[in-house]
């Protein structure tokens, strides 16, 4: 044995002092390995849409249900199985609305047998973990009793006896509405092992933070950025061409209160100075995205708020390219192409009328200057958003549970695509200078996403935050590889053919088993075993179109969260569940409301569709999870040869 070997067991061995314990941690290893595979949930593309999105984790995408139903089966009526779900996914205001009105022996009854039910989905729900897992999921204040009635046990008395005598303490001590919220929090952390959120939490829907919020507590979890994070990620470090954007955003789409009420950044400067360059202005190419529903006064503010910050945003991005024109966009640049006595514009060689000609704020003979007091507008934006706690405490969970790509059990998730020529090859990009492909790109690209937060050298920080600008929107980025229009183009220019968005060769390949063999090789996969799973492009379902890609090897889940897509995908999104029989997509149909939900007991709808059934089950063994826990046995086994060889000493 080596001396880096000696070394390595006898730091082991200081957790494992003993061949007792080291033989027990094996013993406990291996009974691991030999469990069914926890599931795993895969969404992307939730935009802001807080209820739906919270109610797929709550109903575990439909699971739930099943769990439900596996329980009782026909010993319960569809309304009695249809109110016991309701008050999983939502146990305090389910209990509220039921509990109103009633006796205190009806209120005790009530809460007495659907505490026996809750059991009895708790031991359904669990049932495919160890005993330890289940005890350090289940909520603090309750686990031991929960453990006592979900666990069968040998002690000398009548079980049933046993169970209504924990029952009746909860009850005695006025604690069953808090006990029945706690087993329902058991059977939601336990219809979700982990969770994989493929892109774009951020921009279109009202609430991203309300869902950071969600995922900052979450259990186990990993994000892939995508480019509406990405560009979040850059305001948030004050890059101007990424707070324009943003704000823009968040007014076309009448959620103004995001940055307001979520985020304490405050734009009375923003919409003072809205208000008065554009005083008499109809900005007739600017109405708001999503019917919001607004009062007259907010939806004028917020139309003349979205004009300044749009024109403010050709200026600034004009600017950053000008600065940089290793980033190869210069066909954005168009207020200088503007013929501004005929209210026409020149791009790439093609004269176009433009929507709108009133720019009170543009020099045409230097237009992609700021006014004065677009820059002191521009720059309170920028302190506000580096100096929201809330705002920078997001962005941190981006930077501890995300990344720009990750492969997870034969799985390779990404939010765009690998951007490939039309031939299938890899396509390069220049990043700095130098040209990168595949896997090395993103590997680039996600090390430039932490210099920008975390780099010592002030240079390094400033071009990696210019970088994650480029990153939201060039057709050269994975994370959005696609000829995007210029913002001027989507709102100045109303002939469909200079608005036309030409998407990477990936999209026209994800059927080309080739092309995606050429992806799995480049990532260390193997392309007969291995699956891409990713979002970004909408699915039109209502068109027929699929999101199983290439006899399965492609999954593409953004089948529409965002509301604002909805009439375009002809559903409410895609979840993915990966668990030990194999895939299953689901595909949702529209959320009322949460109170909807509560009140009316409407979940969900979603129609399930196998992607692959395995043979055997799949077991922990199999997963990225059992070859880390095999290795550890190896390891052990290997120290238990050393004890036994005398080589390390046991501790007593």
């Amino acid at each position: 044995m080596d001396q880096d070997e000696l070394r390595y067991l006898e730091l082991l061995a200081e957790k494992f002092p003993s061949i007792a314990d080291a033989s027990a941690e094996i013993i406990n290893l291996t009974a691991v390995l030999d469990l069914p595979k926890g599931t795993e949930l895969f969404a992307s593309d939730i935009h802001g849409e807080y209820d739906a999105f919270a109610h797929v984790l709550k109903n575990g995408s439909g699971s739930v249900r099943l769990k439900i139903e596996d329980a009782f089966g026909p010993s319960l009526t569809e309304a009695e199985k249809r109110q016991l779900a309701t008050v999983i996914y939502y146990p305090r205001e389910k209990m509220e609305l039921i509990l109103d009105g009633m006796s205190s022996q009806e209120e005790e009854a009530w809460i007495r047998q659907t505490i026996e039910r809750l059991i009895t989905v708790v031991k359904q729900a669990s049932g495919k973990y160890t005993r330890s897992k289940v005890r350090k999921a289940l909520p603090p204040e309750f686990a031991y009793a929960i453990e006592e009635l979900t666990t069968e046990n040998n002690h000398a008395v009548n079980r049933e006896q046993y169970h209504q005598t924990i029952i009746q303490a909860v009850l005695d001590t006025g604690r069953g509405r808090a006990f029945v919220e706690a087993l329902c929090q058991a059977v939601q952390r336990f219809a979700v092992d982990h969770l994989h959120i493929v892109g774009d939490i951020y921009d279109r829907g009202p609430a991203p933070d309300a869902i950071m919020d969600t995922l900052a507590n979450y259990h186990c979890l990993d994000i892939q950025w995508g480019n509406h994070d990405i560009v979040w990620m850059g305001a948030a470090l004050g890059q101007r061409g990424c707070i324009a954007h943003v704000v823009r955003n968040c007014a076309r789409y009448g959620n103004l209160s995001i940055l307001e009420d979520a985020y304490g950044i405050n734009i009375l400067p923003l919409a003072s100075f809205a208000m008065d360059a554009y005083a008499d202005d109809p900005c007739v190419a600017f109405g708001l995205k999503g019917n919001p529903d607004l009062p007259d006064r907010q939806y004028e503010v917020a139309v003349k708020i979205q004009k300044a910050m749009a024109v403010i945003q050709f200026k600034v991005e004009g600017q950053l390219i000008a600065e940089h024109p290793e980033f190869e966009l210069d066909d954005r640049r168009l207020l200088h192409r503007i013929d501004y006595e005929r209210g026409t514009v020149d791009v790439n060689g093609t004269v176009y009328e433009l929507t709108d000609t009133v720019f009170p704020t543009i020099d045409p003979s230097d237009p992609y200057r700021l006014t004065p007091q677009e820059e002191s507008v521009l720059e309170r934006l920028c302190q506000a958003f580096m100096g929201s706690e809330k705002l920078q405490r997001h962005m941190r969970i981006f930077l501890e549970a995300g990344s720009l790509y990750k492969i997870s059990n034969g799985n390779l998730l990404f939010h765009a695509c690998v951007p490939l020529n039309d031939d299938g090859s890899l396509k390069q990009a220049n990043v700095f200078g130098k040209p990168y492909a595949g896997r090395a790109l993103y590997d680039v690209l996600d090390h430039a996403v932490r210099a920008a937060f975390f780099s010592e050298d002030e240079a390094e920080r400033e071009r990696s935050r210019d970088l994650l600008w480029w990153m939201w929107l060039s057709p050269s980025s994975p994370q959005f590889a696609k000829s995007k229009m210029a913002t001027f183009e989507l709102y100045l220019i109303t002939d469909k053919e200079a608005r036309k968005e030409v998407k990477n060769s990936f999209y026209s390949l994800t059927d080309d088993p080739e092309a995606m063999a050429v992806i799995f090789r480049d990532f260390g996969m193997d392309p007969n075993r291995s699956r891409i799973i990713c979002g970004h492009v909408p699915v039109k379902a209502k068109d027929g179109e699929d999101p199983v890609k290439c006899g399965g090897r492609v999954l593409t889940i953004d089948g529409g969260f965002s509301r604002a897509y909805q009439p375009t995908t002809g559903i409410a999104g895609y979840t993915l569940i990966s668990n030990s029989y194999g895939f299953v997509l689901a595909a949702h149909e529209p959320l009322e409301s949460a109170a909807a939900a509560v009140e009316q007991e409407l979940d969900i709808h979603s129609s399930r569709r196998v992607v692959e059934r395995v043979e055997e089950r799949t077991l922990v063994a199999d997963t990225d999870t059992g070859l880390r826990l095999q290795q550890r046995v190896a390891d052990l086994e290997r120290l238990l040869a050393a004890y036994r060889k005398g080589l390390i000493q046991e501790r007593a």
